[in-house]
């Protein structure tokens, strides 16, 4: 199984396991997170979840070849391809979403972060959104997200050159909870989360509704914009470059286009 579930103690756990592929997502891996975090909102069993990957990398972002041949789905949210009903059922959910981040966390892999209640990287985390480099743009709601955390000079910074950081930049810039070294992590994680388990479950829910007030649909708002942007450049020539320089192995030439 490419993407675990297991439930104990009041804690869901969803955790990438395809680490032959860097735990690159493929639309089936969307679909079984969607479908965990949908049931995770309406059993009372589950008061809280945490996404996790592997000790050398959370996520790689999406699998490429798999995303190519379901890219014609993401032209509107109507027709909810699997990663948008994920991204919607992380964003609408009730329940407080821990992540524990270790090793790379690759485009939608950071932006999944900015859709979680709270965030613990390992020492050897290294986040990054390269759409610009792609030829593509910020995805669901990231470029309104991530400059209201980490304000809009760095936000501008991470989101043009798509270049990596450290998760100790990440710290610094208020968009984590804390860095622990790595063996550290996955336990620290699931000692927040058995906290969370342990308060009233209703105070919790109430005050994640509270904090977020508005933001739900606003977000769903941007991630609509986001995603007819980000499904037309990806039809375009910038973005069809970039994807033949990666399966072609080598630097795409962007010099070309306007």
């Amino acid at each position: 199984m490419d993407i675990l579930t297991h439930k104990e103690n009041g804690i869901l756990t969803i955790s990438f396991n395809r680490p032959e592929k860097k735990n690159a997502i493929t639309a089936a891996m969307y679909q079984a997170m969607a479908d965990a975090l949908r049931d995770a909102d309406g059993d009372n069993a589950v008061r809280a979840i945490l996404i996790t990957g592997k000790p050398e990398i959370f996520t790689a972002g999406n699998d490429l070849e798999d995303f190519m041949k379901n890219a014609s789905s993401l032209a509107s949210a109507e027709a909810l391809p699997p990663v948008y009903q994920f991204m919607q059922a992380l964003n609408e959910s009730s329940k407080p979403v821990i992540a524990a981040v270790s090793g790379a966390a690759v485009g939608i892999g950071t932006t999944l972060l900015m859709h979680c209640d709270l965030i613990y990287l390992a020492d050897n985390a290294k986040l990054s959104m390269p759409f610009t480099q792609l030829g593509l743009c910020p995805e669901f709601a990231s470029s309104m997200i991530f400059q209201k955390i980490v304000g809009y000079q760095r936000a501008a910074e991470k989101l043009m050159l798509g270049e990596p950081f450290s998760a100790q930049e990440a710290l610094e810039m208020g968009f984590v909870n804390k860095v622990l070294p790595l063996d550290e992590l996955l336990p620290y994680a699931q000692q927040v989360a058995a906290k969370i388990v342990a308060l009233p479950a209703a105070s919790i829910r109430v005050t994640k509704r509270l904090m977020k007030a508005n933001q739900p649909a606003e977000v769903s708002a941007k991630m609509l914009e986001e995603n007819k942007h980000f499904a037309a450049m990806l039809h375009g020539p910038e973005a069809k470059e970039a994807f033949m320089a990666f399966f072609q192995k080598r630097k795409p030439d962007f010099s070309q286009f306007n």
